[in-house]
Protein backbone atom coordinates (compact mmCIF):
# COMPACT_ATOMS: atom_id res chain seq x y z
CA UNK A 1 0.00 0.00 0.00
CA UNK A 2 1.59 3.69 -1.10
CA UNK A 3 1.33 6.45 1.64
CA UNK A 4 -1.40 8.22 -0.49
CA UNK A 5 -3.40 4.92 -0.20
CA UNK A 6 -2.75 4.73 3.61
CA UNK A 7 -4.18 8.20 4.30
CA UNK A 8 -7.92 8.23 5.70
CA UNK A 9 -10.28 9.94 3.42
CA UNK A 10 -9.99 13.34 5.32
CA UNK A 11 -6.05 13.59 4.21
CA UNK A 12 -6.89 12.26 0.96
CA UNK A 13 -9.62 15.01 0.55
CA UNK A 14 -7.15 17.32 1.42
CA UNK A 15 -4.94 16.66 -1.54
CA UNK A 16 -5.22 19.84 -3.91
CA UNK A 17 -5.25 18.51 -7.74
CA UNK A 18 -4.40 21.22 -9.17
CA UNK A 19 -0.98 21.62 -7.91
CA UNK A 20 0.92 19.46 -10.05
CA UNK A 21 3.13 18.01 -7.86
CA UNK A 22 1.20 16.41 -5.97
CA UNK A 23 -1.14 15.54 -8.72
CA UNK A 24 1.64 13.68 -10.42
CA UNK A 25 2.30 11.95 -6.96
CA UNK A 26 -1.04 10.53 -6.50
CA UNK A 27 -1.36 9.47 -10.44
CA UNK A 28 2.33 7.54 -9.68
CA UNK A 29 1.07 6.36 -6.25
CA UNK A 30 -1.84 4.27 -8.51
CA UNK A 31 0.46 3.34 -11.30
CA UNK A 32 -1.13 6.03 -13.68
CA UNK A 33 -0.39 8.47 -16.14
CA UNK A 34 -2.14 10.56 -18.59
CA UNK A 35 -3.93 8.34 -21.32
CA UNK A 36 -3.98 10.36 -24.48
CA UNK A 37 -6.22 8.11 -26.13
CA UNK A 38 -9.12 8.76 -23.84
CA UNK A 39 -8.32 13.16 -23.65
CA UNK A 40 -7.20 13.14 -20.28
CA UNK A 41 -5.65 16.99 -19.81
CA UNK A 42 -6.33 17.94 -16.15
CA UNK A 43 -6.41 21.42 -15.25
CA UNK A 44 -3.90 22.45 -12.80
CA UNK A 45 -5.41 26.22 -12.60
CA UNK A 46 -7.12 26.95 -9.22
CA UNK A 47 -8.23 30.46 -10.62
CA UNK A 48 -9.58 29.40 -13.69
CA UNK A 49 -11.21 26.28 -12.15
CA UNK A 50 -12.93 28.96 -9.55
CA UNK A 51 -14.17 30.85 -12.72
CA UNK A 52 -15.78 27.78 -14.45
CA UNK A 53 -17.63 26.77 -11.38
CA UNK A 54 -18.84 30.06 -10.78
CA UNK A 55 -20.08 30.05 -14.48
CA UNK A 56 -22.47 27.17 -13.56
CA UNK A 57 -24.18 29.75 -11.04
CA UNK A 58 -24.62 26.66 -8.71
CA UNK A 59 -27.02 26.75 -6.20
CA UNK A 60 -27.78 25.04 -2.85
CA UNK A 61 -30.52 22.68 -4.92
CA UNK A 62 -29.05 22.29 -7.77
CA UNK A 63 -28.32 18.54 -9.50
CA UNK A 64 -25.25 19.04 -11.81
CA UNK A 65 -23.95 16.21 -14.51
CA UNK A 66 -20.09 16.28 -14.93
CA UNK A 67 -18.82 14.52 -17.59
CA UNK A 68 -15.57 13.38 -17.83
CA UNK A 69 -14.92 13.65 -14.07
CA UNK A 70 -10.95 12.48 -14.15
CA UNK A 71 -9.41 12.36 -10.75
CA UNK A 72 -12.34 14.57 -9.13
CA UNK A 73 -10.44 18.03 -9.59
CA UNK A 74 -13.67 20.20 -10.38
CA UNK A 75 -16.15 17.44 -8.94
CA UNK A 76 -14.97 18.31 -5.50
CA UNK A 77 -15.63 21.74 -5.97
CA UNK A 78 -18.93 21.08 -7.72
CA UNK A 79 -19.84 19.32 -4.36
CA UNK A 80 -19.66 22.17 -1.92
CA UNK A 81 -21.83 23.94 -3.86
CA UNK A 82 -24.73 21.31 -5.22
CA UNK A 83 -27.30 19.76 -4.15
CA UNK A 84 -25.93 16.19 -5.66
CA UNK A 85 -23.59 16.08 -8.91
CA UNK A 86 -23.55 12.95 -10.56
CA UNK A 87 -19.90 12.67 -11.79
CA UNK A 88 -19.71 10.14 -15.01
CA UNK A 89 -15.91 8.48 -16.06
CA UNK A 90 -15.37 5.78 -18.69
CA UNK A 91 -11.83 4.89 -17.77
CA UNK A 92 -11.71 2.41 -14.96
CA UNK A 93 -8.36 2.91 -13.46
CA UNK A 94 -9.35 6.95 -13.82
CA UNK A 95 -12.74 5.82 -11.69
CA UNK A 96 -11.13 3.85 -9.27
CA UNK A 97 -8.93 7.20 -8.22
CA UNK A 98 -11.84 8.84 -8.16
CA UNK A 99 -13.35 6.99 -5.72
CA UNK A 100 -10.89 7.72 -3.65
CA UNK A 101 -10.77 11.34 -3.67
CA UNK A 102 -14.49 11.98 -3.68
CA UNK A 103 -15.43 8.91 -1.71
CA UNK A 104 -16.22 11.11 1.47
CA UNK A 105 -18.58 13.27 -0.35
CA UNK A 106 -22.18 11.84 0.26
CA UNK A 107 -23.72 14.01 -2.27
CA UNK A 108 -21.31 12.20 -4.95
CA UNK A 109 -22.61 10.05 -7.55
CA UNK A 110 -20.22 7.98 -9.91
CA UNK A 111 -21.41 6.80 -13.09
CA UNK A 112 -19.45 4.13 -14.94
CA UNK A 113 -20.83 5.00 -18.40
CA UNK A 114 -19.80 6.13 -21.99
CA UNK A 115 -21.08 10.00 -21.96
CA UNK A 116 -23.10 9.14 -25.27
CA UNK A 117 -24.82 6.75 -24.29
CA UNK A 118 -26.44 8.09 -21.33
CA UNK A 119 -29.98 9.34 -21.03
CA UNK A 120 -30.51 12.18 -18.74
CA UNK A 121 -33.83 10.54 -17.63
CA UNK A 122 -32.61 7.58 -16.99
CA UNK A 123 -30.37 10.23 -13.48
CA UNK A 124 -32.54 12.68 -13.28
CA UNK A 125 -35.93 11.85 -14.89
CA UNK A 126 -37.56 15.26 -15.96
CA UNK A 127 -35.90 17.39 -13.13
CA UNK A 128 -33.86 20.14 -14.19
CA UNK A 129 -29.65 19.80 -13.93
CA UNK A 130 -26.41 22.05 -14.84
CA UNK A 131 -23.95 20.00 -17.27
CA UNK A 132 -20.80 20.85 -16.07
CA UNK A 133 -17.72 19.30 -17.72
CA UNK A 134 -14.17 19.07 -19.37
CA UNK A 135 -14.53 17.68 -22.32
CA UNK A 136 -12.01 15.40 -24.38
CA UNK A 137 -11.71 17.92 -27.08
CA UNK A 138 -12.30 14.82 -29.92
CA UNK A 139 -16.05 14.04 -28.83
CA UNK A 140 -17.09 17.70 -28.27
CA UNK A 141 -19.91 18.14 -30.98
CA UNK A 142 -21.06 15.06 -30.65
CA UNK A 143 -21.70 15.39 -27.07
CA UNK A 144 -23.55 19.20 -27.65
CA UNK A 145 -25.59 17.29 -30.03
CA UNK A 146 -26.49 14.18 -27.54
CA UNK A 147 -27.53 16.31 -24.73
CA UNK A 148 -28.98 19.09 -26.12
CA UNK A 149 -31.00 16.78 -28.25
CA UNK A 150 -32.30 15.14 -25.61
CA UNK A 151 -35.78 14.54 -23.53
CA UNK A 152 -34.41 15.89 -20.67
CA UNK A 153 -31.98 19.40 -21.83
CA UNK A 154 -29.51 20.53 -19.07
CA UNK A 155 -30.27 24.01 -18.40
CA UNK A 156 -26.88 25.32 -18.34
CA UNK A 157 -23.97 23.87 -19.84
CA UNK A 158 -20.29 24.57 -19.00
CA UNK A 159 -17.24 23.31 -20.92
CA UNK A 160 -13.71 23.48 -21.30
CA UNK A 161 -13.13 22.91 -25.18
CA UNK A 162 -10.86 24.09 -27.43
CA UNK A 163 -10.95 27.53 -28.34
CA UNK A 164 -11.29 27.41 -31.93
CA UNK A 165 -14.21 25.44 -31.45
CA UNK A 166 -15.54 27.67 -28.63
CA UNK A 167 -15.11 30.65 -31.30
CA UNK A 168 -16.64 28.92 -33.88
CA UNK A 169 -20.08 28.39 -31.67
CA UNK A 170 -20.20 31.54 -30.50
CA UNK A 171 -19.62 33.13 -34.46
CA UNK A 172 -22.63 35.06 -35.49
CA UNK A 173 -23.33 35.46 -38.95
CA UNK A 174 -20.59 36.05 -41.60
CA UNK A 175 -18.39 33.13 -39.79
CA UNK A 176 -21.50 31.42 -38.71
CA UNK A 177 -20.18 27.16 -39.06
CA UNK A 178 -23.07 24.05 -39.04
CA UNK A 179 -21.60 23.83 -34.98
CA UNK A 180 -22.79 27.31 -34.55
CA UNK A 181 -25.77 26.76 -35.74
CA UNK A 182 -26.46 23.83 -34.20
CA UNK A 183 -25.71 25.09 -30.56
CA UNK A 184 -27.16 28.41 -31.29
CA UNK A 185 -30.45 26.57 -31.99
CA UNK A 186 -30.40 25.20 -28.88
CA UNK A 187 -29.59 28.09 -26.84
CA UNK A 188 -27.33 31.22 -26.46
CA UNK A 189 -23.41 30.55 -26.19
CA UNK A 190 -20.61 32.90 -24.61
CA UNK A 191 -17.23 32.48 -23.66
CA UNK A 192 -16.01 32.77 -20.74
CA UNK A 193 -12.36 33.02 -20.56
CA UNK A 194 -9.78 31.70 -22.48
CA UNK A 195 -7.71 29.24 -21.30
CA UNK A 196 -3.76 28.72 -21.58
CA UNK A 197 -2.39 25.23 -22.98
CA UNK A 198 -0.37 25.69 -19.80
CA UNK A 199 -3.10 25.51 -17.57
CA UNK A 200 -3.20 22.04 -17.98
CA UNK A 201 -0.97 18.55 -16.74
CA UNK A 202 0.06 17.69 -19.45
CA UNK A 203 -0.08 20.29 -21.53
CA UNK A 204 -2.44 20.17 -25.07
CA UNK A 205 -1.00 21.61 -28.15
CA UNK A 206 -3.69 24.30 -28.03
CA UNK A 207 -5.56 26.83 -26.06
CA UNK A 208 -8.92 25.93 -24.64
CA UNK A 209 -12.05 28.13 -23.48
CA UNK A 210 -14.36 27.97 -20.59
CA UNK A 211 -18.05 28.29 -22.80
CA UNK A 212 -21.25 29.06 -21.29
CA UNK A 213 -24.67 28.30 -23.04
CA UNK A 214 -27.85 29.13 -21.45
CA UNK A 215 -30.33 26.85 -22.83
CA UNK A 216 -33.50 27.85 -24.14
CA UNK A 217 -36.79 26.48 -22.29
CA UNK A 218 -38.07 26.10 -25.21
CA UNK A 219 -37.30 25.38 -28.74
CA UNK A 220 -38.91 26.83 -32.00
CA UNK A 221 -39.53 23.31 -33.65
CA UNK A 222 -41.05 19.58 -33.09
CA UNK A 223 -38.45 17.16 -32.90
CA UNK A 224 -39.63 15.86 -36.68
CA UNK A 225 -39.46 19.51 -37.71
CA UNK A 226 -36.19 19.80 -36.30
CA UNK A 227 -34.78 16.91 -38.39
CA UNK A 228 -35.89 18.32 -41.21
CA UNK A 229 -33.97 21.60 -40.20
CA UNK A 230 -31.32 20.45 -40.08
CA UNK A 231 -31.28 18.56 -42.59
CA UNK A 232 -31.14 21.50 -44.64
CA UNK A 233 -28.53 23.54 -42.57
CA UNK A 234 -26.58 20.64 -43.43
CA UNK A 235 -26.81 20.65 -47.08
CA UNK A 236 -26.44 24.51 -47.01
CA UNK A 237 -22.63 24.00 -45.48
CA UNK A 238 -22.19 21.05 -47.82
CA UNK A 239 -21.20 23.02 -50.89
CA UNK A 240 -18.12 24.54 -49.09
CA UNK A 241 -17.83 28.27 -50.17
CA UNK A 242 -20.94 27.72 -53.52
CA UNK A 243 -23.69 30.18 -53.41
CA UNK A 244 -26.49 28.98 -51.55
CA UNK A 245 -28.61 28.00 -54.31
CA UNK A 246 -25.94 25.69 -55.79
CA UNK A 247 -25.51 23.97 -52.75
CA UNK A 248 -29.18 23.51 -51.78
CA UNK A 249 -29.85 22.69 -55.20
CA UNK A 250 -27.23 19.98 -55.25
CA UNK A 251 -27.45 18.45 -51.76
CA UNK A 252 -31.36 18.54 -51.36
CA UNK A 253 -31.46 17.00 -54.91
CA UNK A 254 -34.52 19.63 -55.70
CA UNK A 255 -34.19 22.20 -58.82
CA UNK A 256 -32.54 25.39 -59.16
CA UNK A 257 -35.89 27.15 -59.94
CA UNK A 258 -38.02 25.78 -57.12
CA UNK A 259 -34.68 26.39 -54.57
CA UNK A 260 -34.83 29.94 -55.52
CA UNK A 261 -38.58 30.48 -55.29
CA UNK A 262 -38.16 28.93 -51.67
CA UNK A 263 -35.15 31.28 -50.84
CA UNK A 264 -37.40 34.31 -51.98
CA UNK A 265 -40.15 33.53 -50.24
CA UNK A 266 -37.88 33.28 -47.51
CA UNK A 267 -36.78 36.70 -48.35
CA UNK A 268 -33.05 35.37 -48.33
CA UNK A 269 -30.68 36.28 -51.59
CA UNK A 270 -29.77 33.19 -53.57
CA UNK A 271 -26.36 34.36 -54.15
CA UNK A 272 -26.05 34.49 -50.03
CA UNK A 273 -23.21 31.65 -48.68
CA UNK A 274 -24.10 29.64 -45.66
CA UNK A 275 -21.79 30.50 -43.20
CA UNK A 276 -23.94 34.32 -43.32
CA UNK A 277 -27.30 33.02 -42.33
CA UNK A 278 -28.63 33.54 -39.09
CA UNK A 279 -30.72 31.00 -37.17
CA UNK A 280 -34.49 32.82 -37.96
CA UNK A 281 -33.04 32.96 -41.82
CA UNK A 282 -32.69 29.17 -41.71
CA UNK A 283 -36.11 28.88 -39.88
CA UNK A 284 -37.93 30.96 -42.62
CA UNK A 285 -36.08 28.82 -45.54
CA UNK A 286 -37.01 25.47 -43.67
CA UNK A 287 -40.64 26.57 -43.81
CA UNK A 288 -40.50 27.83 -47.55
CA UNK A 289 -39.15 24.44 -48.24
CA UNK A 290 -41.44 22.95 -46.03
CA UNK A 291 -45.01 24.41 -47.89
CA UNK A 292 -43.16 23.73 -51.15
CA UNK A 293 -43.30 20.19 -51.61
Amino acid sequence: MTDIEAQPAEARDAIDLTDIYELRTLLYAHGMRPNKSFGQNFLIDRSLLERMVEAAEIQLDDQVLELGAGTGVLTRELARRARRVVAVELERDMLTLLAKTTGSLPNVERLARNLLYLDPQDVFAQEPYKLVANLPYYITAPTFRHFLESANKPRLLVVMVQYEVAQRMVAGPGDMSLLGVSVQFYGQPSIVARVPARSFYPAPKVDSAILRVDVLDRVPLSLVERDDFFHIVQAGFAGRRKQLHNSLTHHLHRKNEEIRACLSVANIDPSRRAETLTIDDWLALRAALSNNQ
